[in-house]
């Protein structure tokens, strides 16, 4: 197993910093921060940092056409334009029910967006994977408390999701537009270890995982073979993207919630965004 340290590439100070997404076209990397509802664009650089306020709480932001973006709001989908900062609802998700909001997302090879939602109490297994394309669908997989990314194969042919109290990642075959087979565990993490949060591929199929309470991101191969670990100097990692001119850089967002004064005092750069090379 190949080890390295991250180091920091952006203070944030996110209270819960999720989403990251690189943007090739713009050459910025694109996340949010749910508790202190906002967009944040960060051009690594000019090392600049532009923010946008959104109305809820907010999960993700994915690229779209003609320099929009489609941002997971706790209730539904909006197209966000970054020249007026307008959020526009494309879909209503759940609207019976309140208590749930929208947590992670990926885009697909055939780019359907799949996302995730979760009890915002984190107590019921109300969770919910769907599928959008224009229309929305569900995915059939059992409800969970929280649930965490997707992550799509490269070759669109494996779905994987994060059930992160479970400390679980399961894979499904996608077998056609938007149905998918039966799971198998992928990778069980102890919860000594912490706990699994946002996760994506990387080009050979690998999965990345940031852990939750576990200082440190990782990297699995299509076997649930543990082959990387990358240390951070903060607890909650939450999601890892891959990006730069050559794919290379990992982006990673972090978070500040739950941790209390003297916690934040040893982790001075929690919510930060950080970085390291594969």
């Amino acid at each position: 197993m190949a080890t390295r340290d991250a180091i920091q590439a952006f203070s944030l100070q996110a209270e819960l910093g999720e989403g990251p997404v690189w943007d090739a076209a713009r050459a910025c990397l694109w996340c949010t921060d749910i508790l202190a509802p906002a967009i944040h664009r960060l051009d690594p650089v000019t090392r600049e940092t532009r923010s946008w306020p959104a109305p809820a709480k907010i999960g993700w932001v994915l690229p779209a056409e003609g320099g929009t973006l489609i941002a997971g709001l706790a209730n539904g989908l909006y197209a966000f334009d970054p020249l007026d900062g307008a959020f526009r609802l494309i879909a209503s998700v759940e609207p019976d029910r309140p208590g749930n909001r929208l947590n992670d997302a990926t885009l697909g090879p055939d780019g359907a967006i799949w996302f995730g939602t979760m009890d915002d109490a984190e107590q019921a297994p109300s969770g919910r994977f769907y599928r959008f394309d224009g229309s929305l669908s569900e995915c059939g997989i059992a409800p969970m408390t929280i649930t965490n990314g997707p992550a799509i194969a490269p070759d669109g042919a494996t779905f994987y999701a994060v059930d992160t109290l479970a400390g679980e990642i399961r894979a499904y075959p996608v077998r056609g537009r938007g149905v998918l087979g039966p799971g198998r565990p992928y990778i069980r993490v102890d919860p000594a270890d912490g706990y699994p949060d946002g996760i994506c591929c990387d080009a050979e199929g690998g999965v990345w995982v940031g852990l939750w309470g576990g200082w440190c991101a990782r990297r699995y191969d299509t076997r649930g073979v543990l082959t990387d670990e990358v240390r951070f100097p903060v607890a909650n990692v939450t999601k890892v993207a891959l990006g730069g001119p050559d794919g290379r850089t990992a982006y990673a967002t972090t978070a500040r919630k739950g941790l209390g004064p003297a916690d934040l005092a040893a982790q001075p750069l929690a919510g930060d965004i950080f970085r390291f090379e594969v």
